[in-house]
């Protein structure tokens, strides 16, 4: 089986799981096909090369936030209830969506890859298979270190900038959860350590009484 078959196997399979998430009622199922378009996107990003990126969806996605996402709502026990759904409006919604998807898709089609990128598309046609040396190879960086270079050099400000955010959202969300009652015995450390000992402790002779 070619590179090709598999990857129109994982596309398929990716966009169906996709339809599934957004069509079932139960979020338990939905996070399970979730799970499921991570791991084909993972197959694909490493058919094509890409295995920082293949590996970081699988670690990051499906290891973390997937698994966190299925705790949550098996945790919240969510009831399925019949919903009134405005389907006007989830249309309306949705063909707008719709459109700038095609738009975007079109102009993409349109682009010149060979002049933008500055690439050479046709090598990949080339029915005859290409040799490499591996030993001029082997000096040049991978794909990940590239990733990393680029990383933290031309896009240090964004990589702050967005380590920034999920700081501040960690903080709010531990913020929100902390509920604030009345009447709530909490240690105080300032009264504790200015407190007289000679007043805390008494000391009591039983066998006088």
């Amino acid at each position: 089986m070619t590179s090709t078959n598999l990857f129109w196997i994982f596309s398929i399979i990716s966009l169906l799981s996709a339809c599934m998430v957004v069509s079932l009622s139960n979020a338990v199922y939905s996070v399970l096909f979730l799970i499921i378009v991570f791991c084909n996107t993972a197959s694909i990003l490493l058919l094509l090369g890409a295995e920082f990126l293949s590996f970081l969806f699988l670690i990051v996605y499906v290891g973390a936030i997937a698994v966190l996402f299925l705790f949550v709502v098996m945790m919240l026990n969510v009831k399925i209830e019949g919903v009134k759904i405005n389907y006007s409006t989830i249309f309306l919604i949705g063909f707008f969506i719709s459109l700038i998807l095609f738009i975007q898709t079109w102009a993409a089609f349109q682009l010149d890859f060979e002049a933008y990128f500055n690439i050479n598309i046709s090598v990949l046609n080339n029915p005859f298979p290409i040799l490499l040396s591996w030993i001029l190879e082997k000096n040049l960086p991978s794909n990940t270190e590239s990733i990393g270079l680029i990383l933290y050099t031309s896009y240090s400000l964004v990589f702050i900038m967005c380590a920034f955010i999920l700081l501040l959202a960690m903080i709010g969300s531990i913020v929100l959860t902390m509920n604030q009652r009345a009447g709530v015995k909490k240690q105080q450390i300032s009264l504790q350590l200015y407190r007289n000992q000679n007043k805390v402790v008494r000391f009591l002779d039983l066998r006088k009484n």
